[in-house]
């Protein structure tokens, strides 16, 4: 049975790539829910699925994280994997679509968990924006800053994999894209434009029909500002995915046993060297998948991402010493 992908909101959720892309379990937020029945949803996914690999946000709500660990810990689990990203909202439901789609492969529940660290690395989340005066999610200089502050001025900026703001206009810095064959996702909010389209899409080598979906709810507060038009680029195709994933050395966790790519269980949250038990409160919480705050360079080869080109391989190297093993034989992306 595949493992079940959960979401703490329904912004989370896209529509699948294809009929067998298996849907996405939205938790109600706590304020909607009793604990009792938060634990009672937990415990019908768990018997219905085995696993369950659960996507929350970074930006999320304390409540929604504690009440996470408050299920996971009354009900004595260890087979409830809490993963943590930094992405902004379109990305991080771009990246739990993929991991509903490698759900319905063979990986195993600690594989999958594990994975989203890497798959974070190959998404190039950003947003066209109206203002900067109010965005510290990115980093921004004191002169975007007072830019902002120009009737009509408009800035691009991107939170991952490498943080990056540039206004719109004459001269602008090119935003650094990704190497590989992508597809780009819009959600358009209070803002007219169409530089997504018209400039973003040649200059990255965007494949395929731009597709559009509703602005998450979070949006406007990730960014600072409800004048947006958000967007990210992402691997869209099931082999490369799968391929991509599958490259990684596998190791077994020496706490919890869960197999795992990377440096890290995304089950117990233990590094991948032998020491000792998980940090307080950390057992369950996978670490965060974001844009590359949290994850250490390591030793490990990146042999398996020659495929998607020269500029893919940050997201091998922060998975630290969980090397790939070859090359993919999926050569899809020129």
């Amino acid at each position: 049975m595949a493992t079940a992908i959960a979401v703490t909101s329904a912004d989370l959720v896209l529509p699948p790539t294809d009929p067998g892309t298996p849907h996405a379990a939205v938790l109600p937020a706590p304020g909607t829910q009793s604990l009792d029945a938060s634990v009672a949803d937990m415990q019908q996914l768990l018997s219905r699925h085995g696993y369950v690999v659960v996507v929350c946000p970074t930006s999320a709500p304390a409540a929604v994280e504690n009440r996470l660990h408050a299920v996971r810990g009354l009900l004595e689990s260890d087979r409830i994997a809490l993963v943590r990203t930094d992405l902004p909202p379109l990305g991080a439901a771009v990246l739990v679509r993929q991991l509903r789609q490698l759900a319905g492969c063979d990986f195993s529940p600690g594989v999958l968990a594990s994975a989203a660290r890497l798959l974070a690395h190959y998404i190039y989340a950003g947003a066209v924006l109206g203002s900067v005066s109010r965005l510290d999610r990115v980093p921004v200089s004191l002169g975007s800053h007072l830019k902002s502050w120009l009737p009509g001025a408009h800035f691009a900026a991107l939170a991952g994999p490498t943080p990056q703001i540039t206004r719109v206009g004459n001269g602008e810095t090119p935003l650094a894209g990704p190497e590989f064959t992508t597809e780009l996702l819009l959600a358009r909010g209070q803002l007219q434009t169409d530089w997504p389209t018209t400039t973003l899409v040649p200059r990255w080598q965007i494949q395929g029909a731009t597709q559009e979906t509703p602005l998450p709810a979070t949006s406007p507060g990730w960014w600072g500002t409800g004048k947006l038009v958000e967007f990210a680029a992402y691997l869209p195709d099931l082999p490369v995915l799968y391929q991509l994933v599958s490259s990684v050395r596998r190791e077994t966790c020496h706490w919890c046993t869960m197999d795992l790519i990377g440096d890290r269980c995304g089950f117990c949250a233990a590094p991948l060297t032998v020491g000792g038990p998980p940090e307080a409160g950390a057992r369950g919480i996978g670490s965060g998948t974001g844009t590359g705050t949290g994850i250490g360079p390591g030793s490990g080869g990146h042999a398996g991402t020659r495929a998607l080109g020269p500029g893919a391989h940050t997201g091998a190297r922060a998975l630290g010493s969980g090397g790939h093993t070859g090359p993919p034989s999926v050569r899809a992306l020129p």
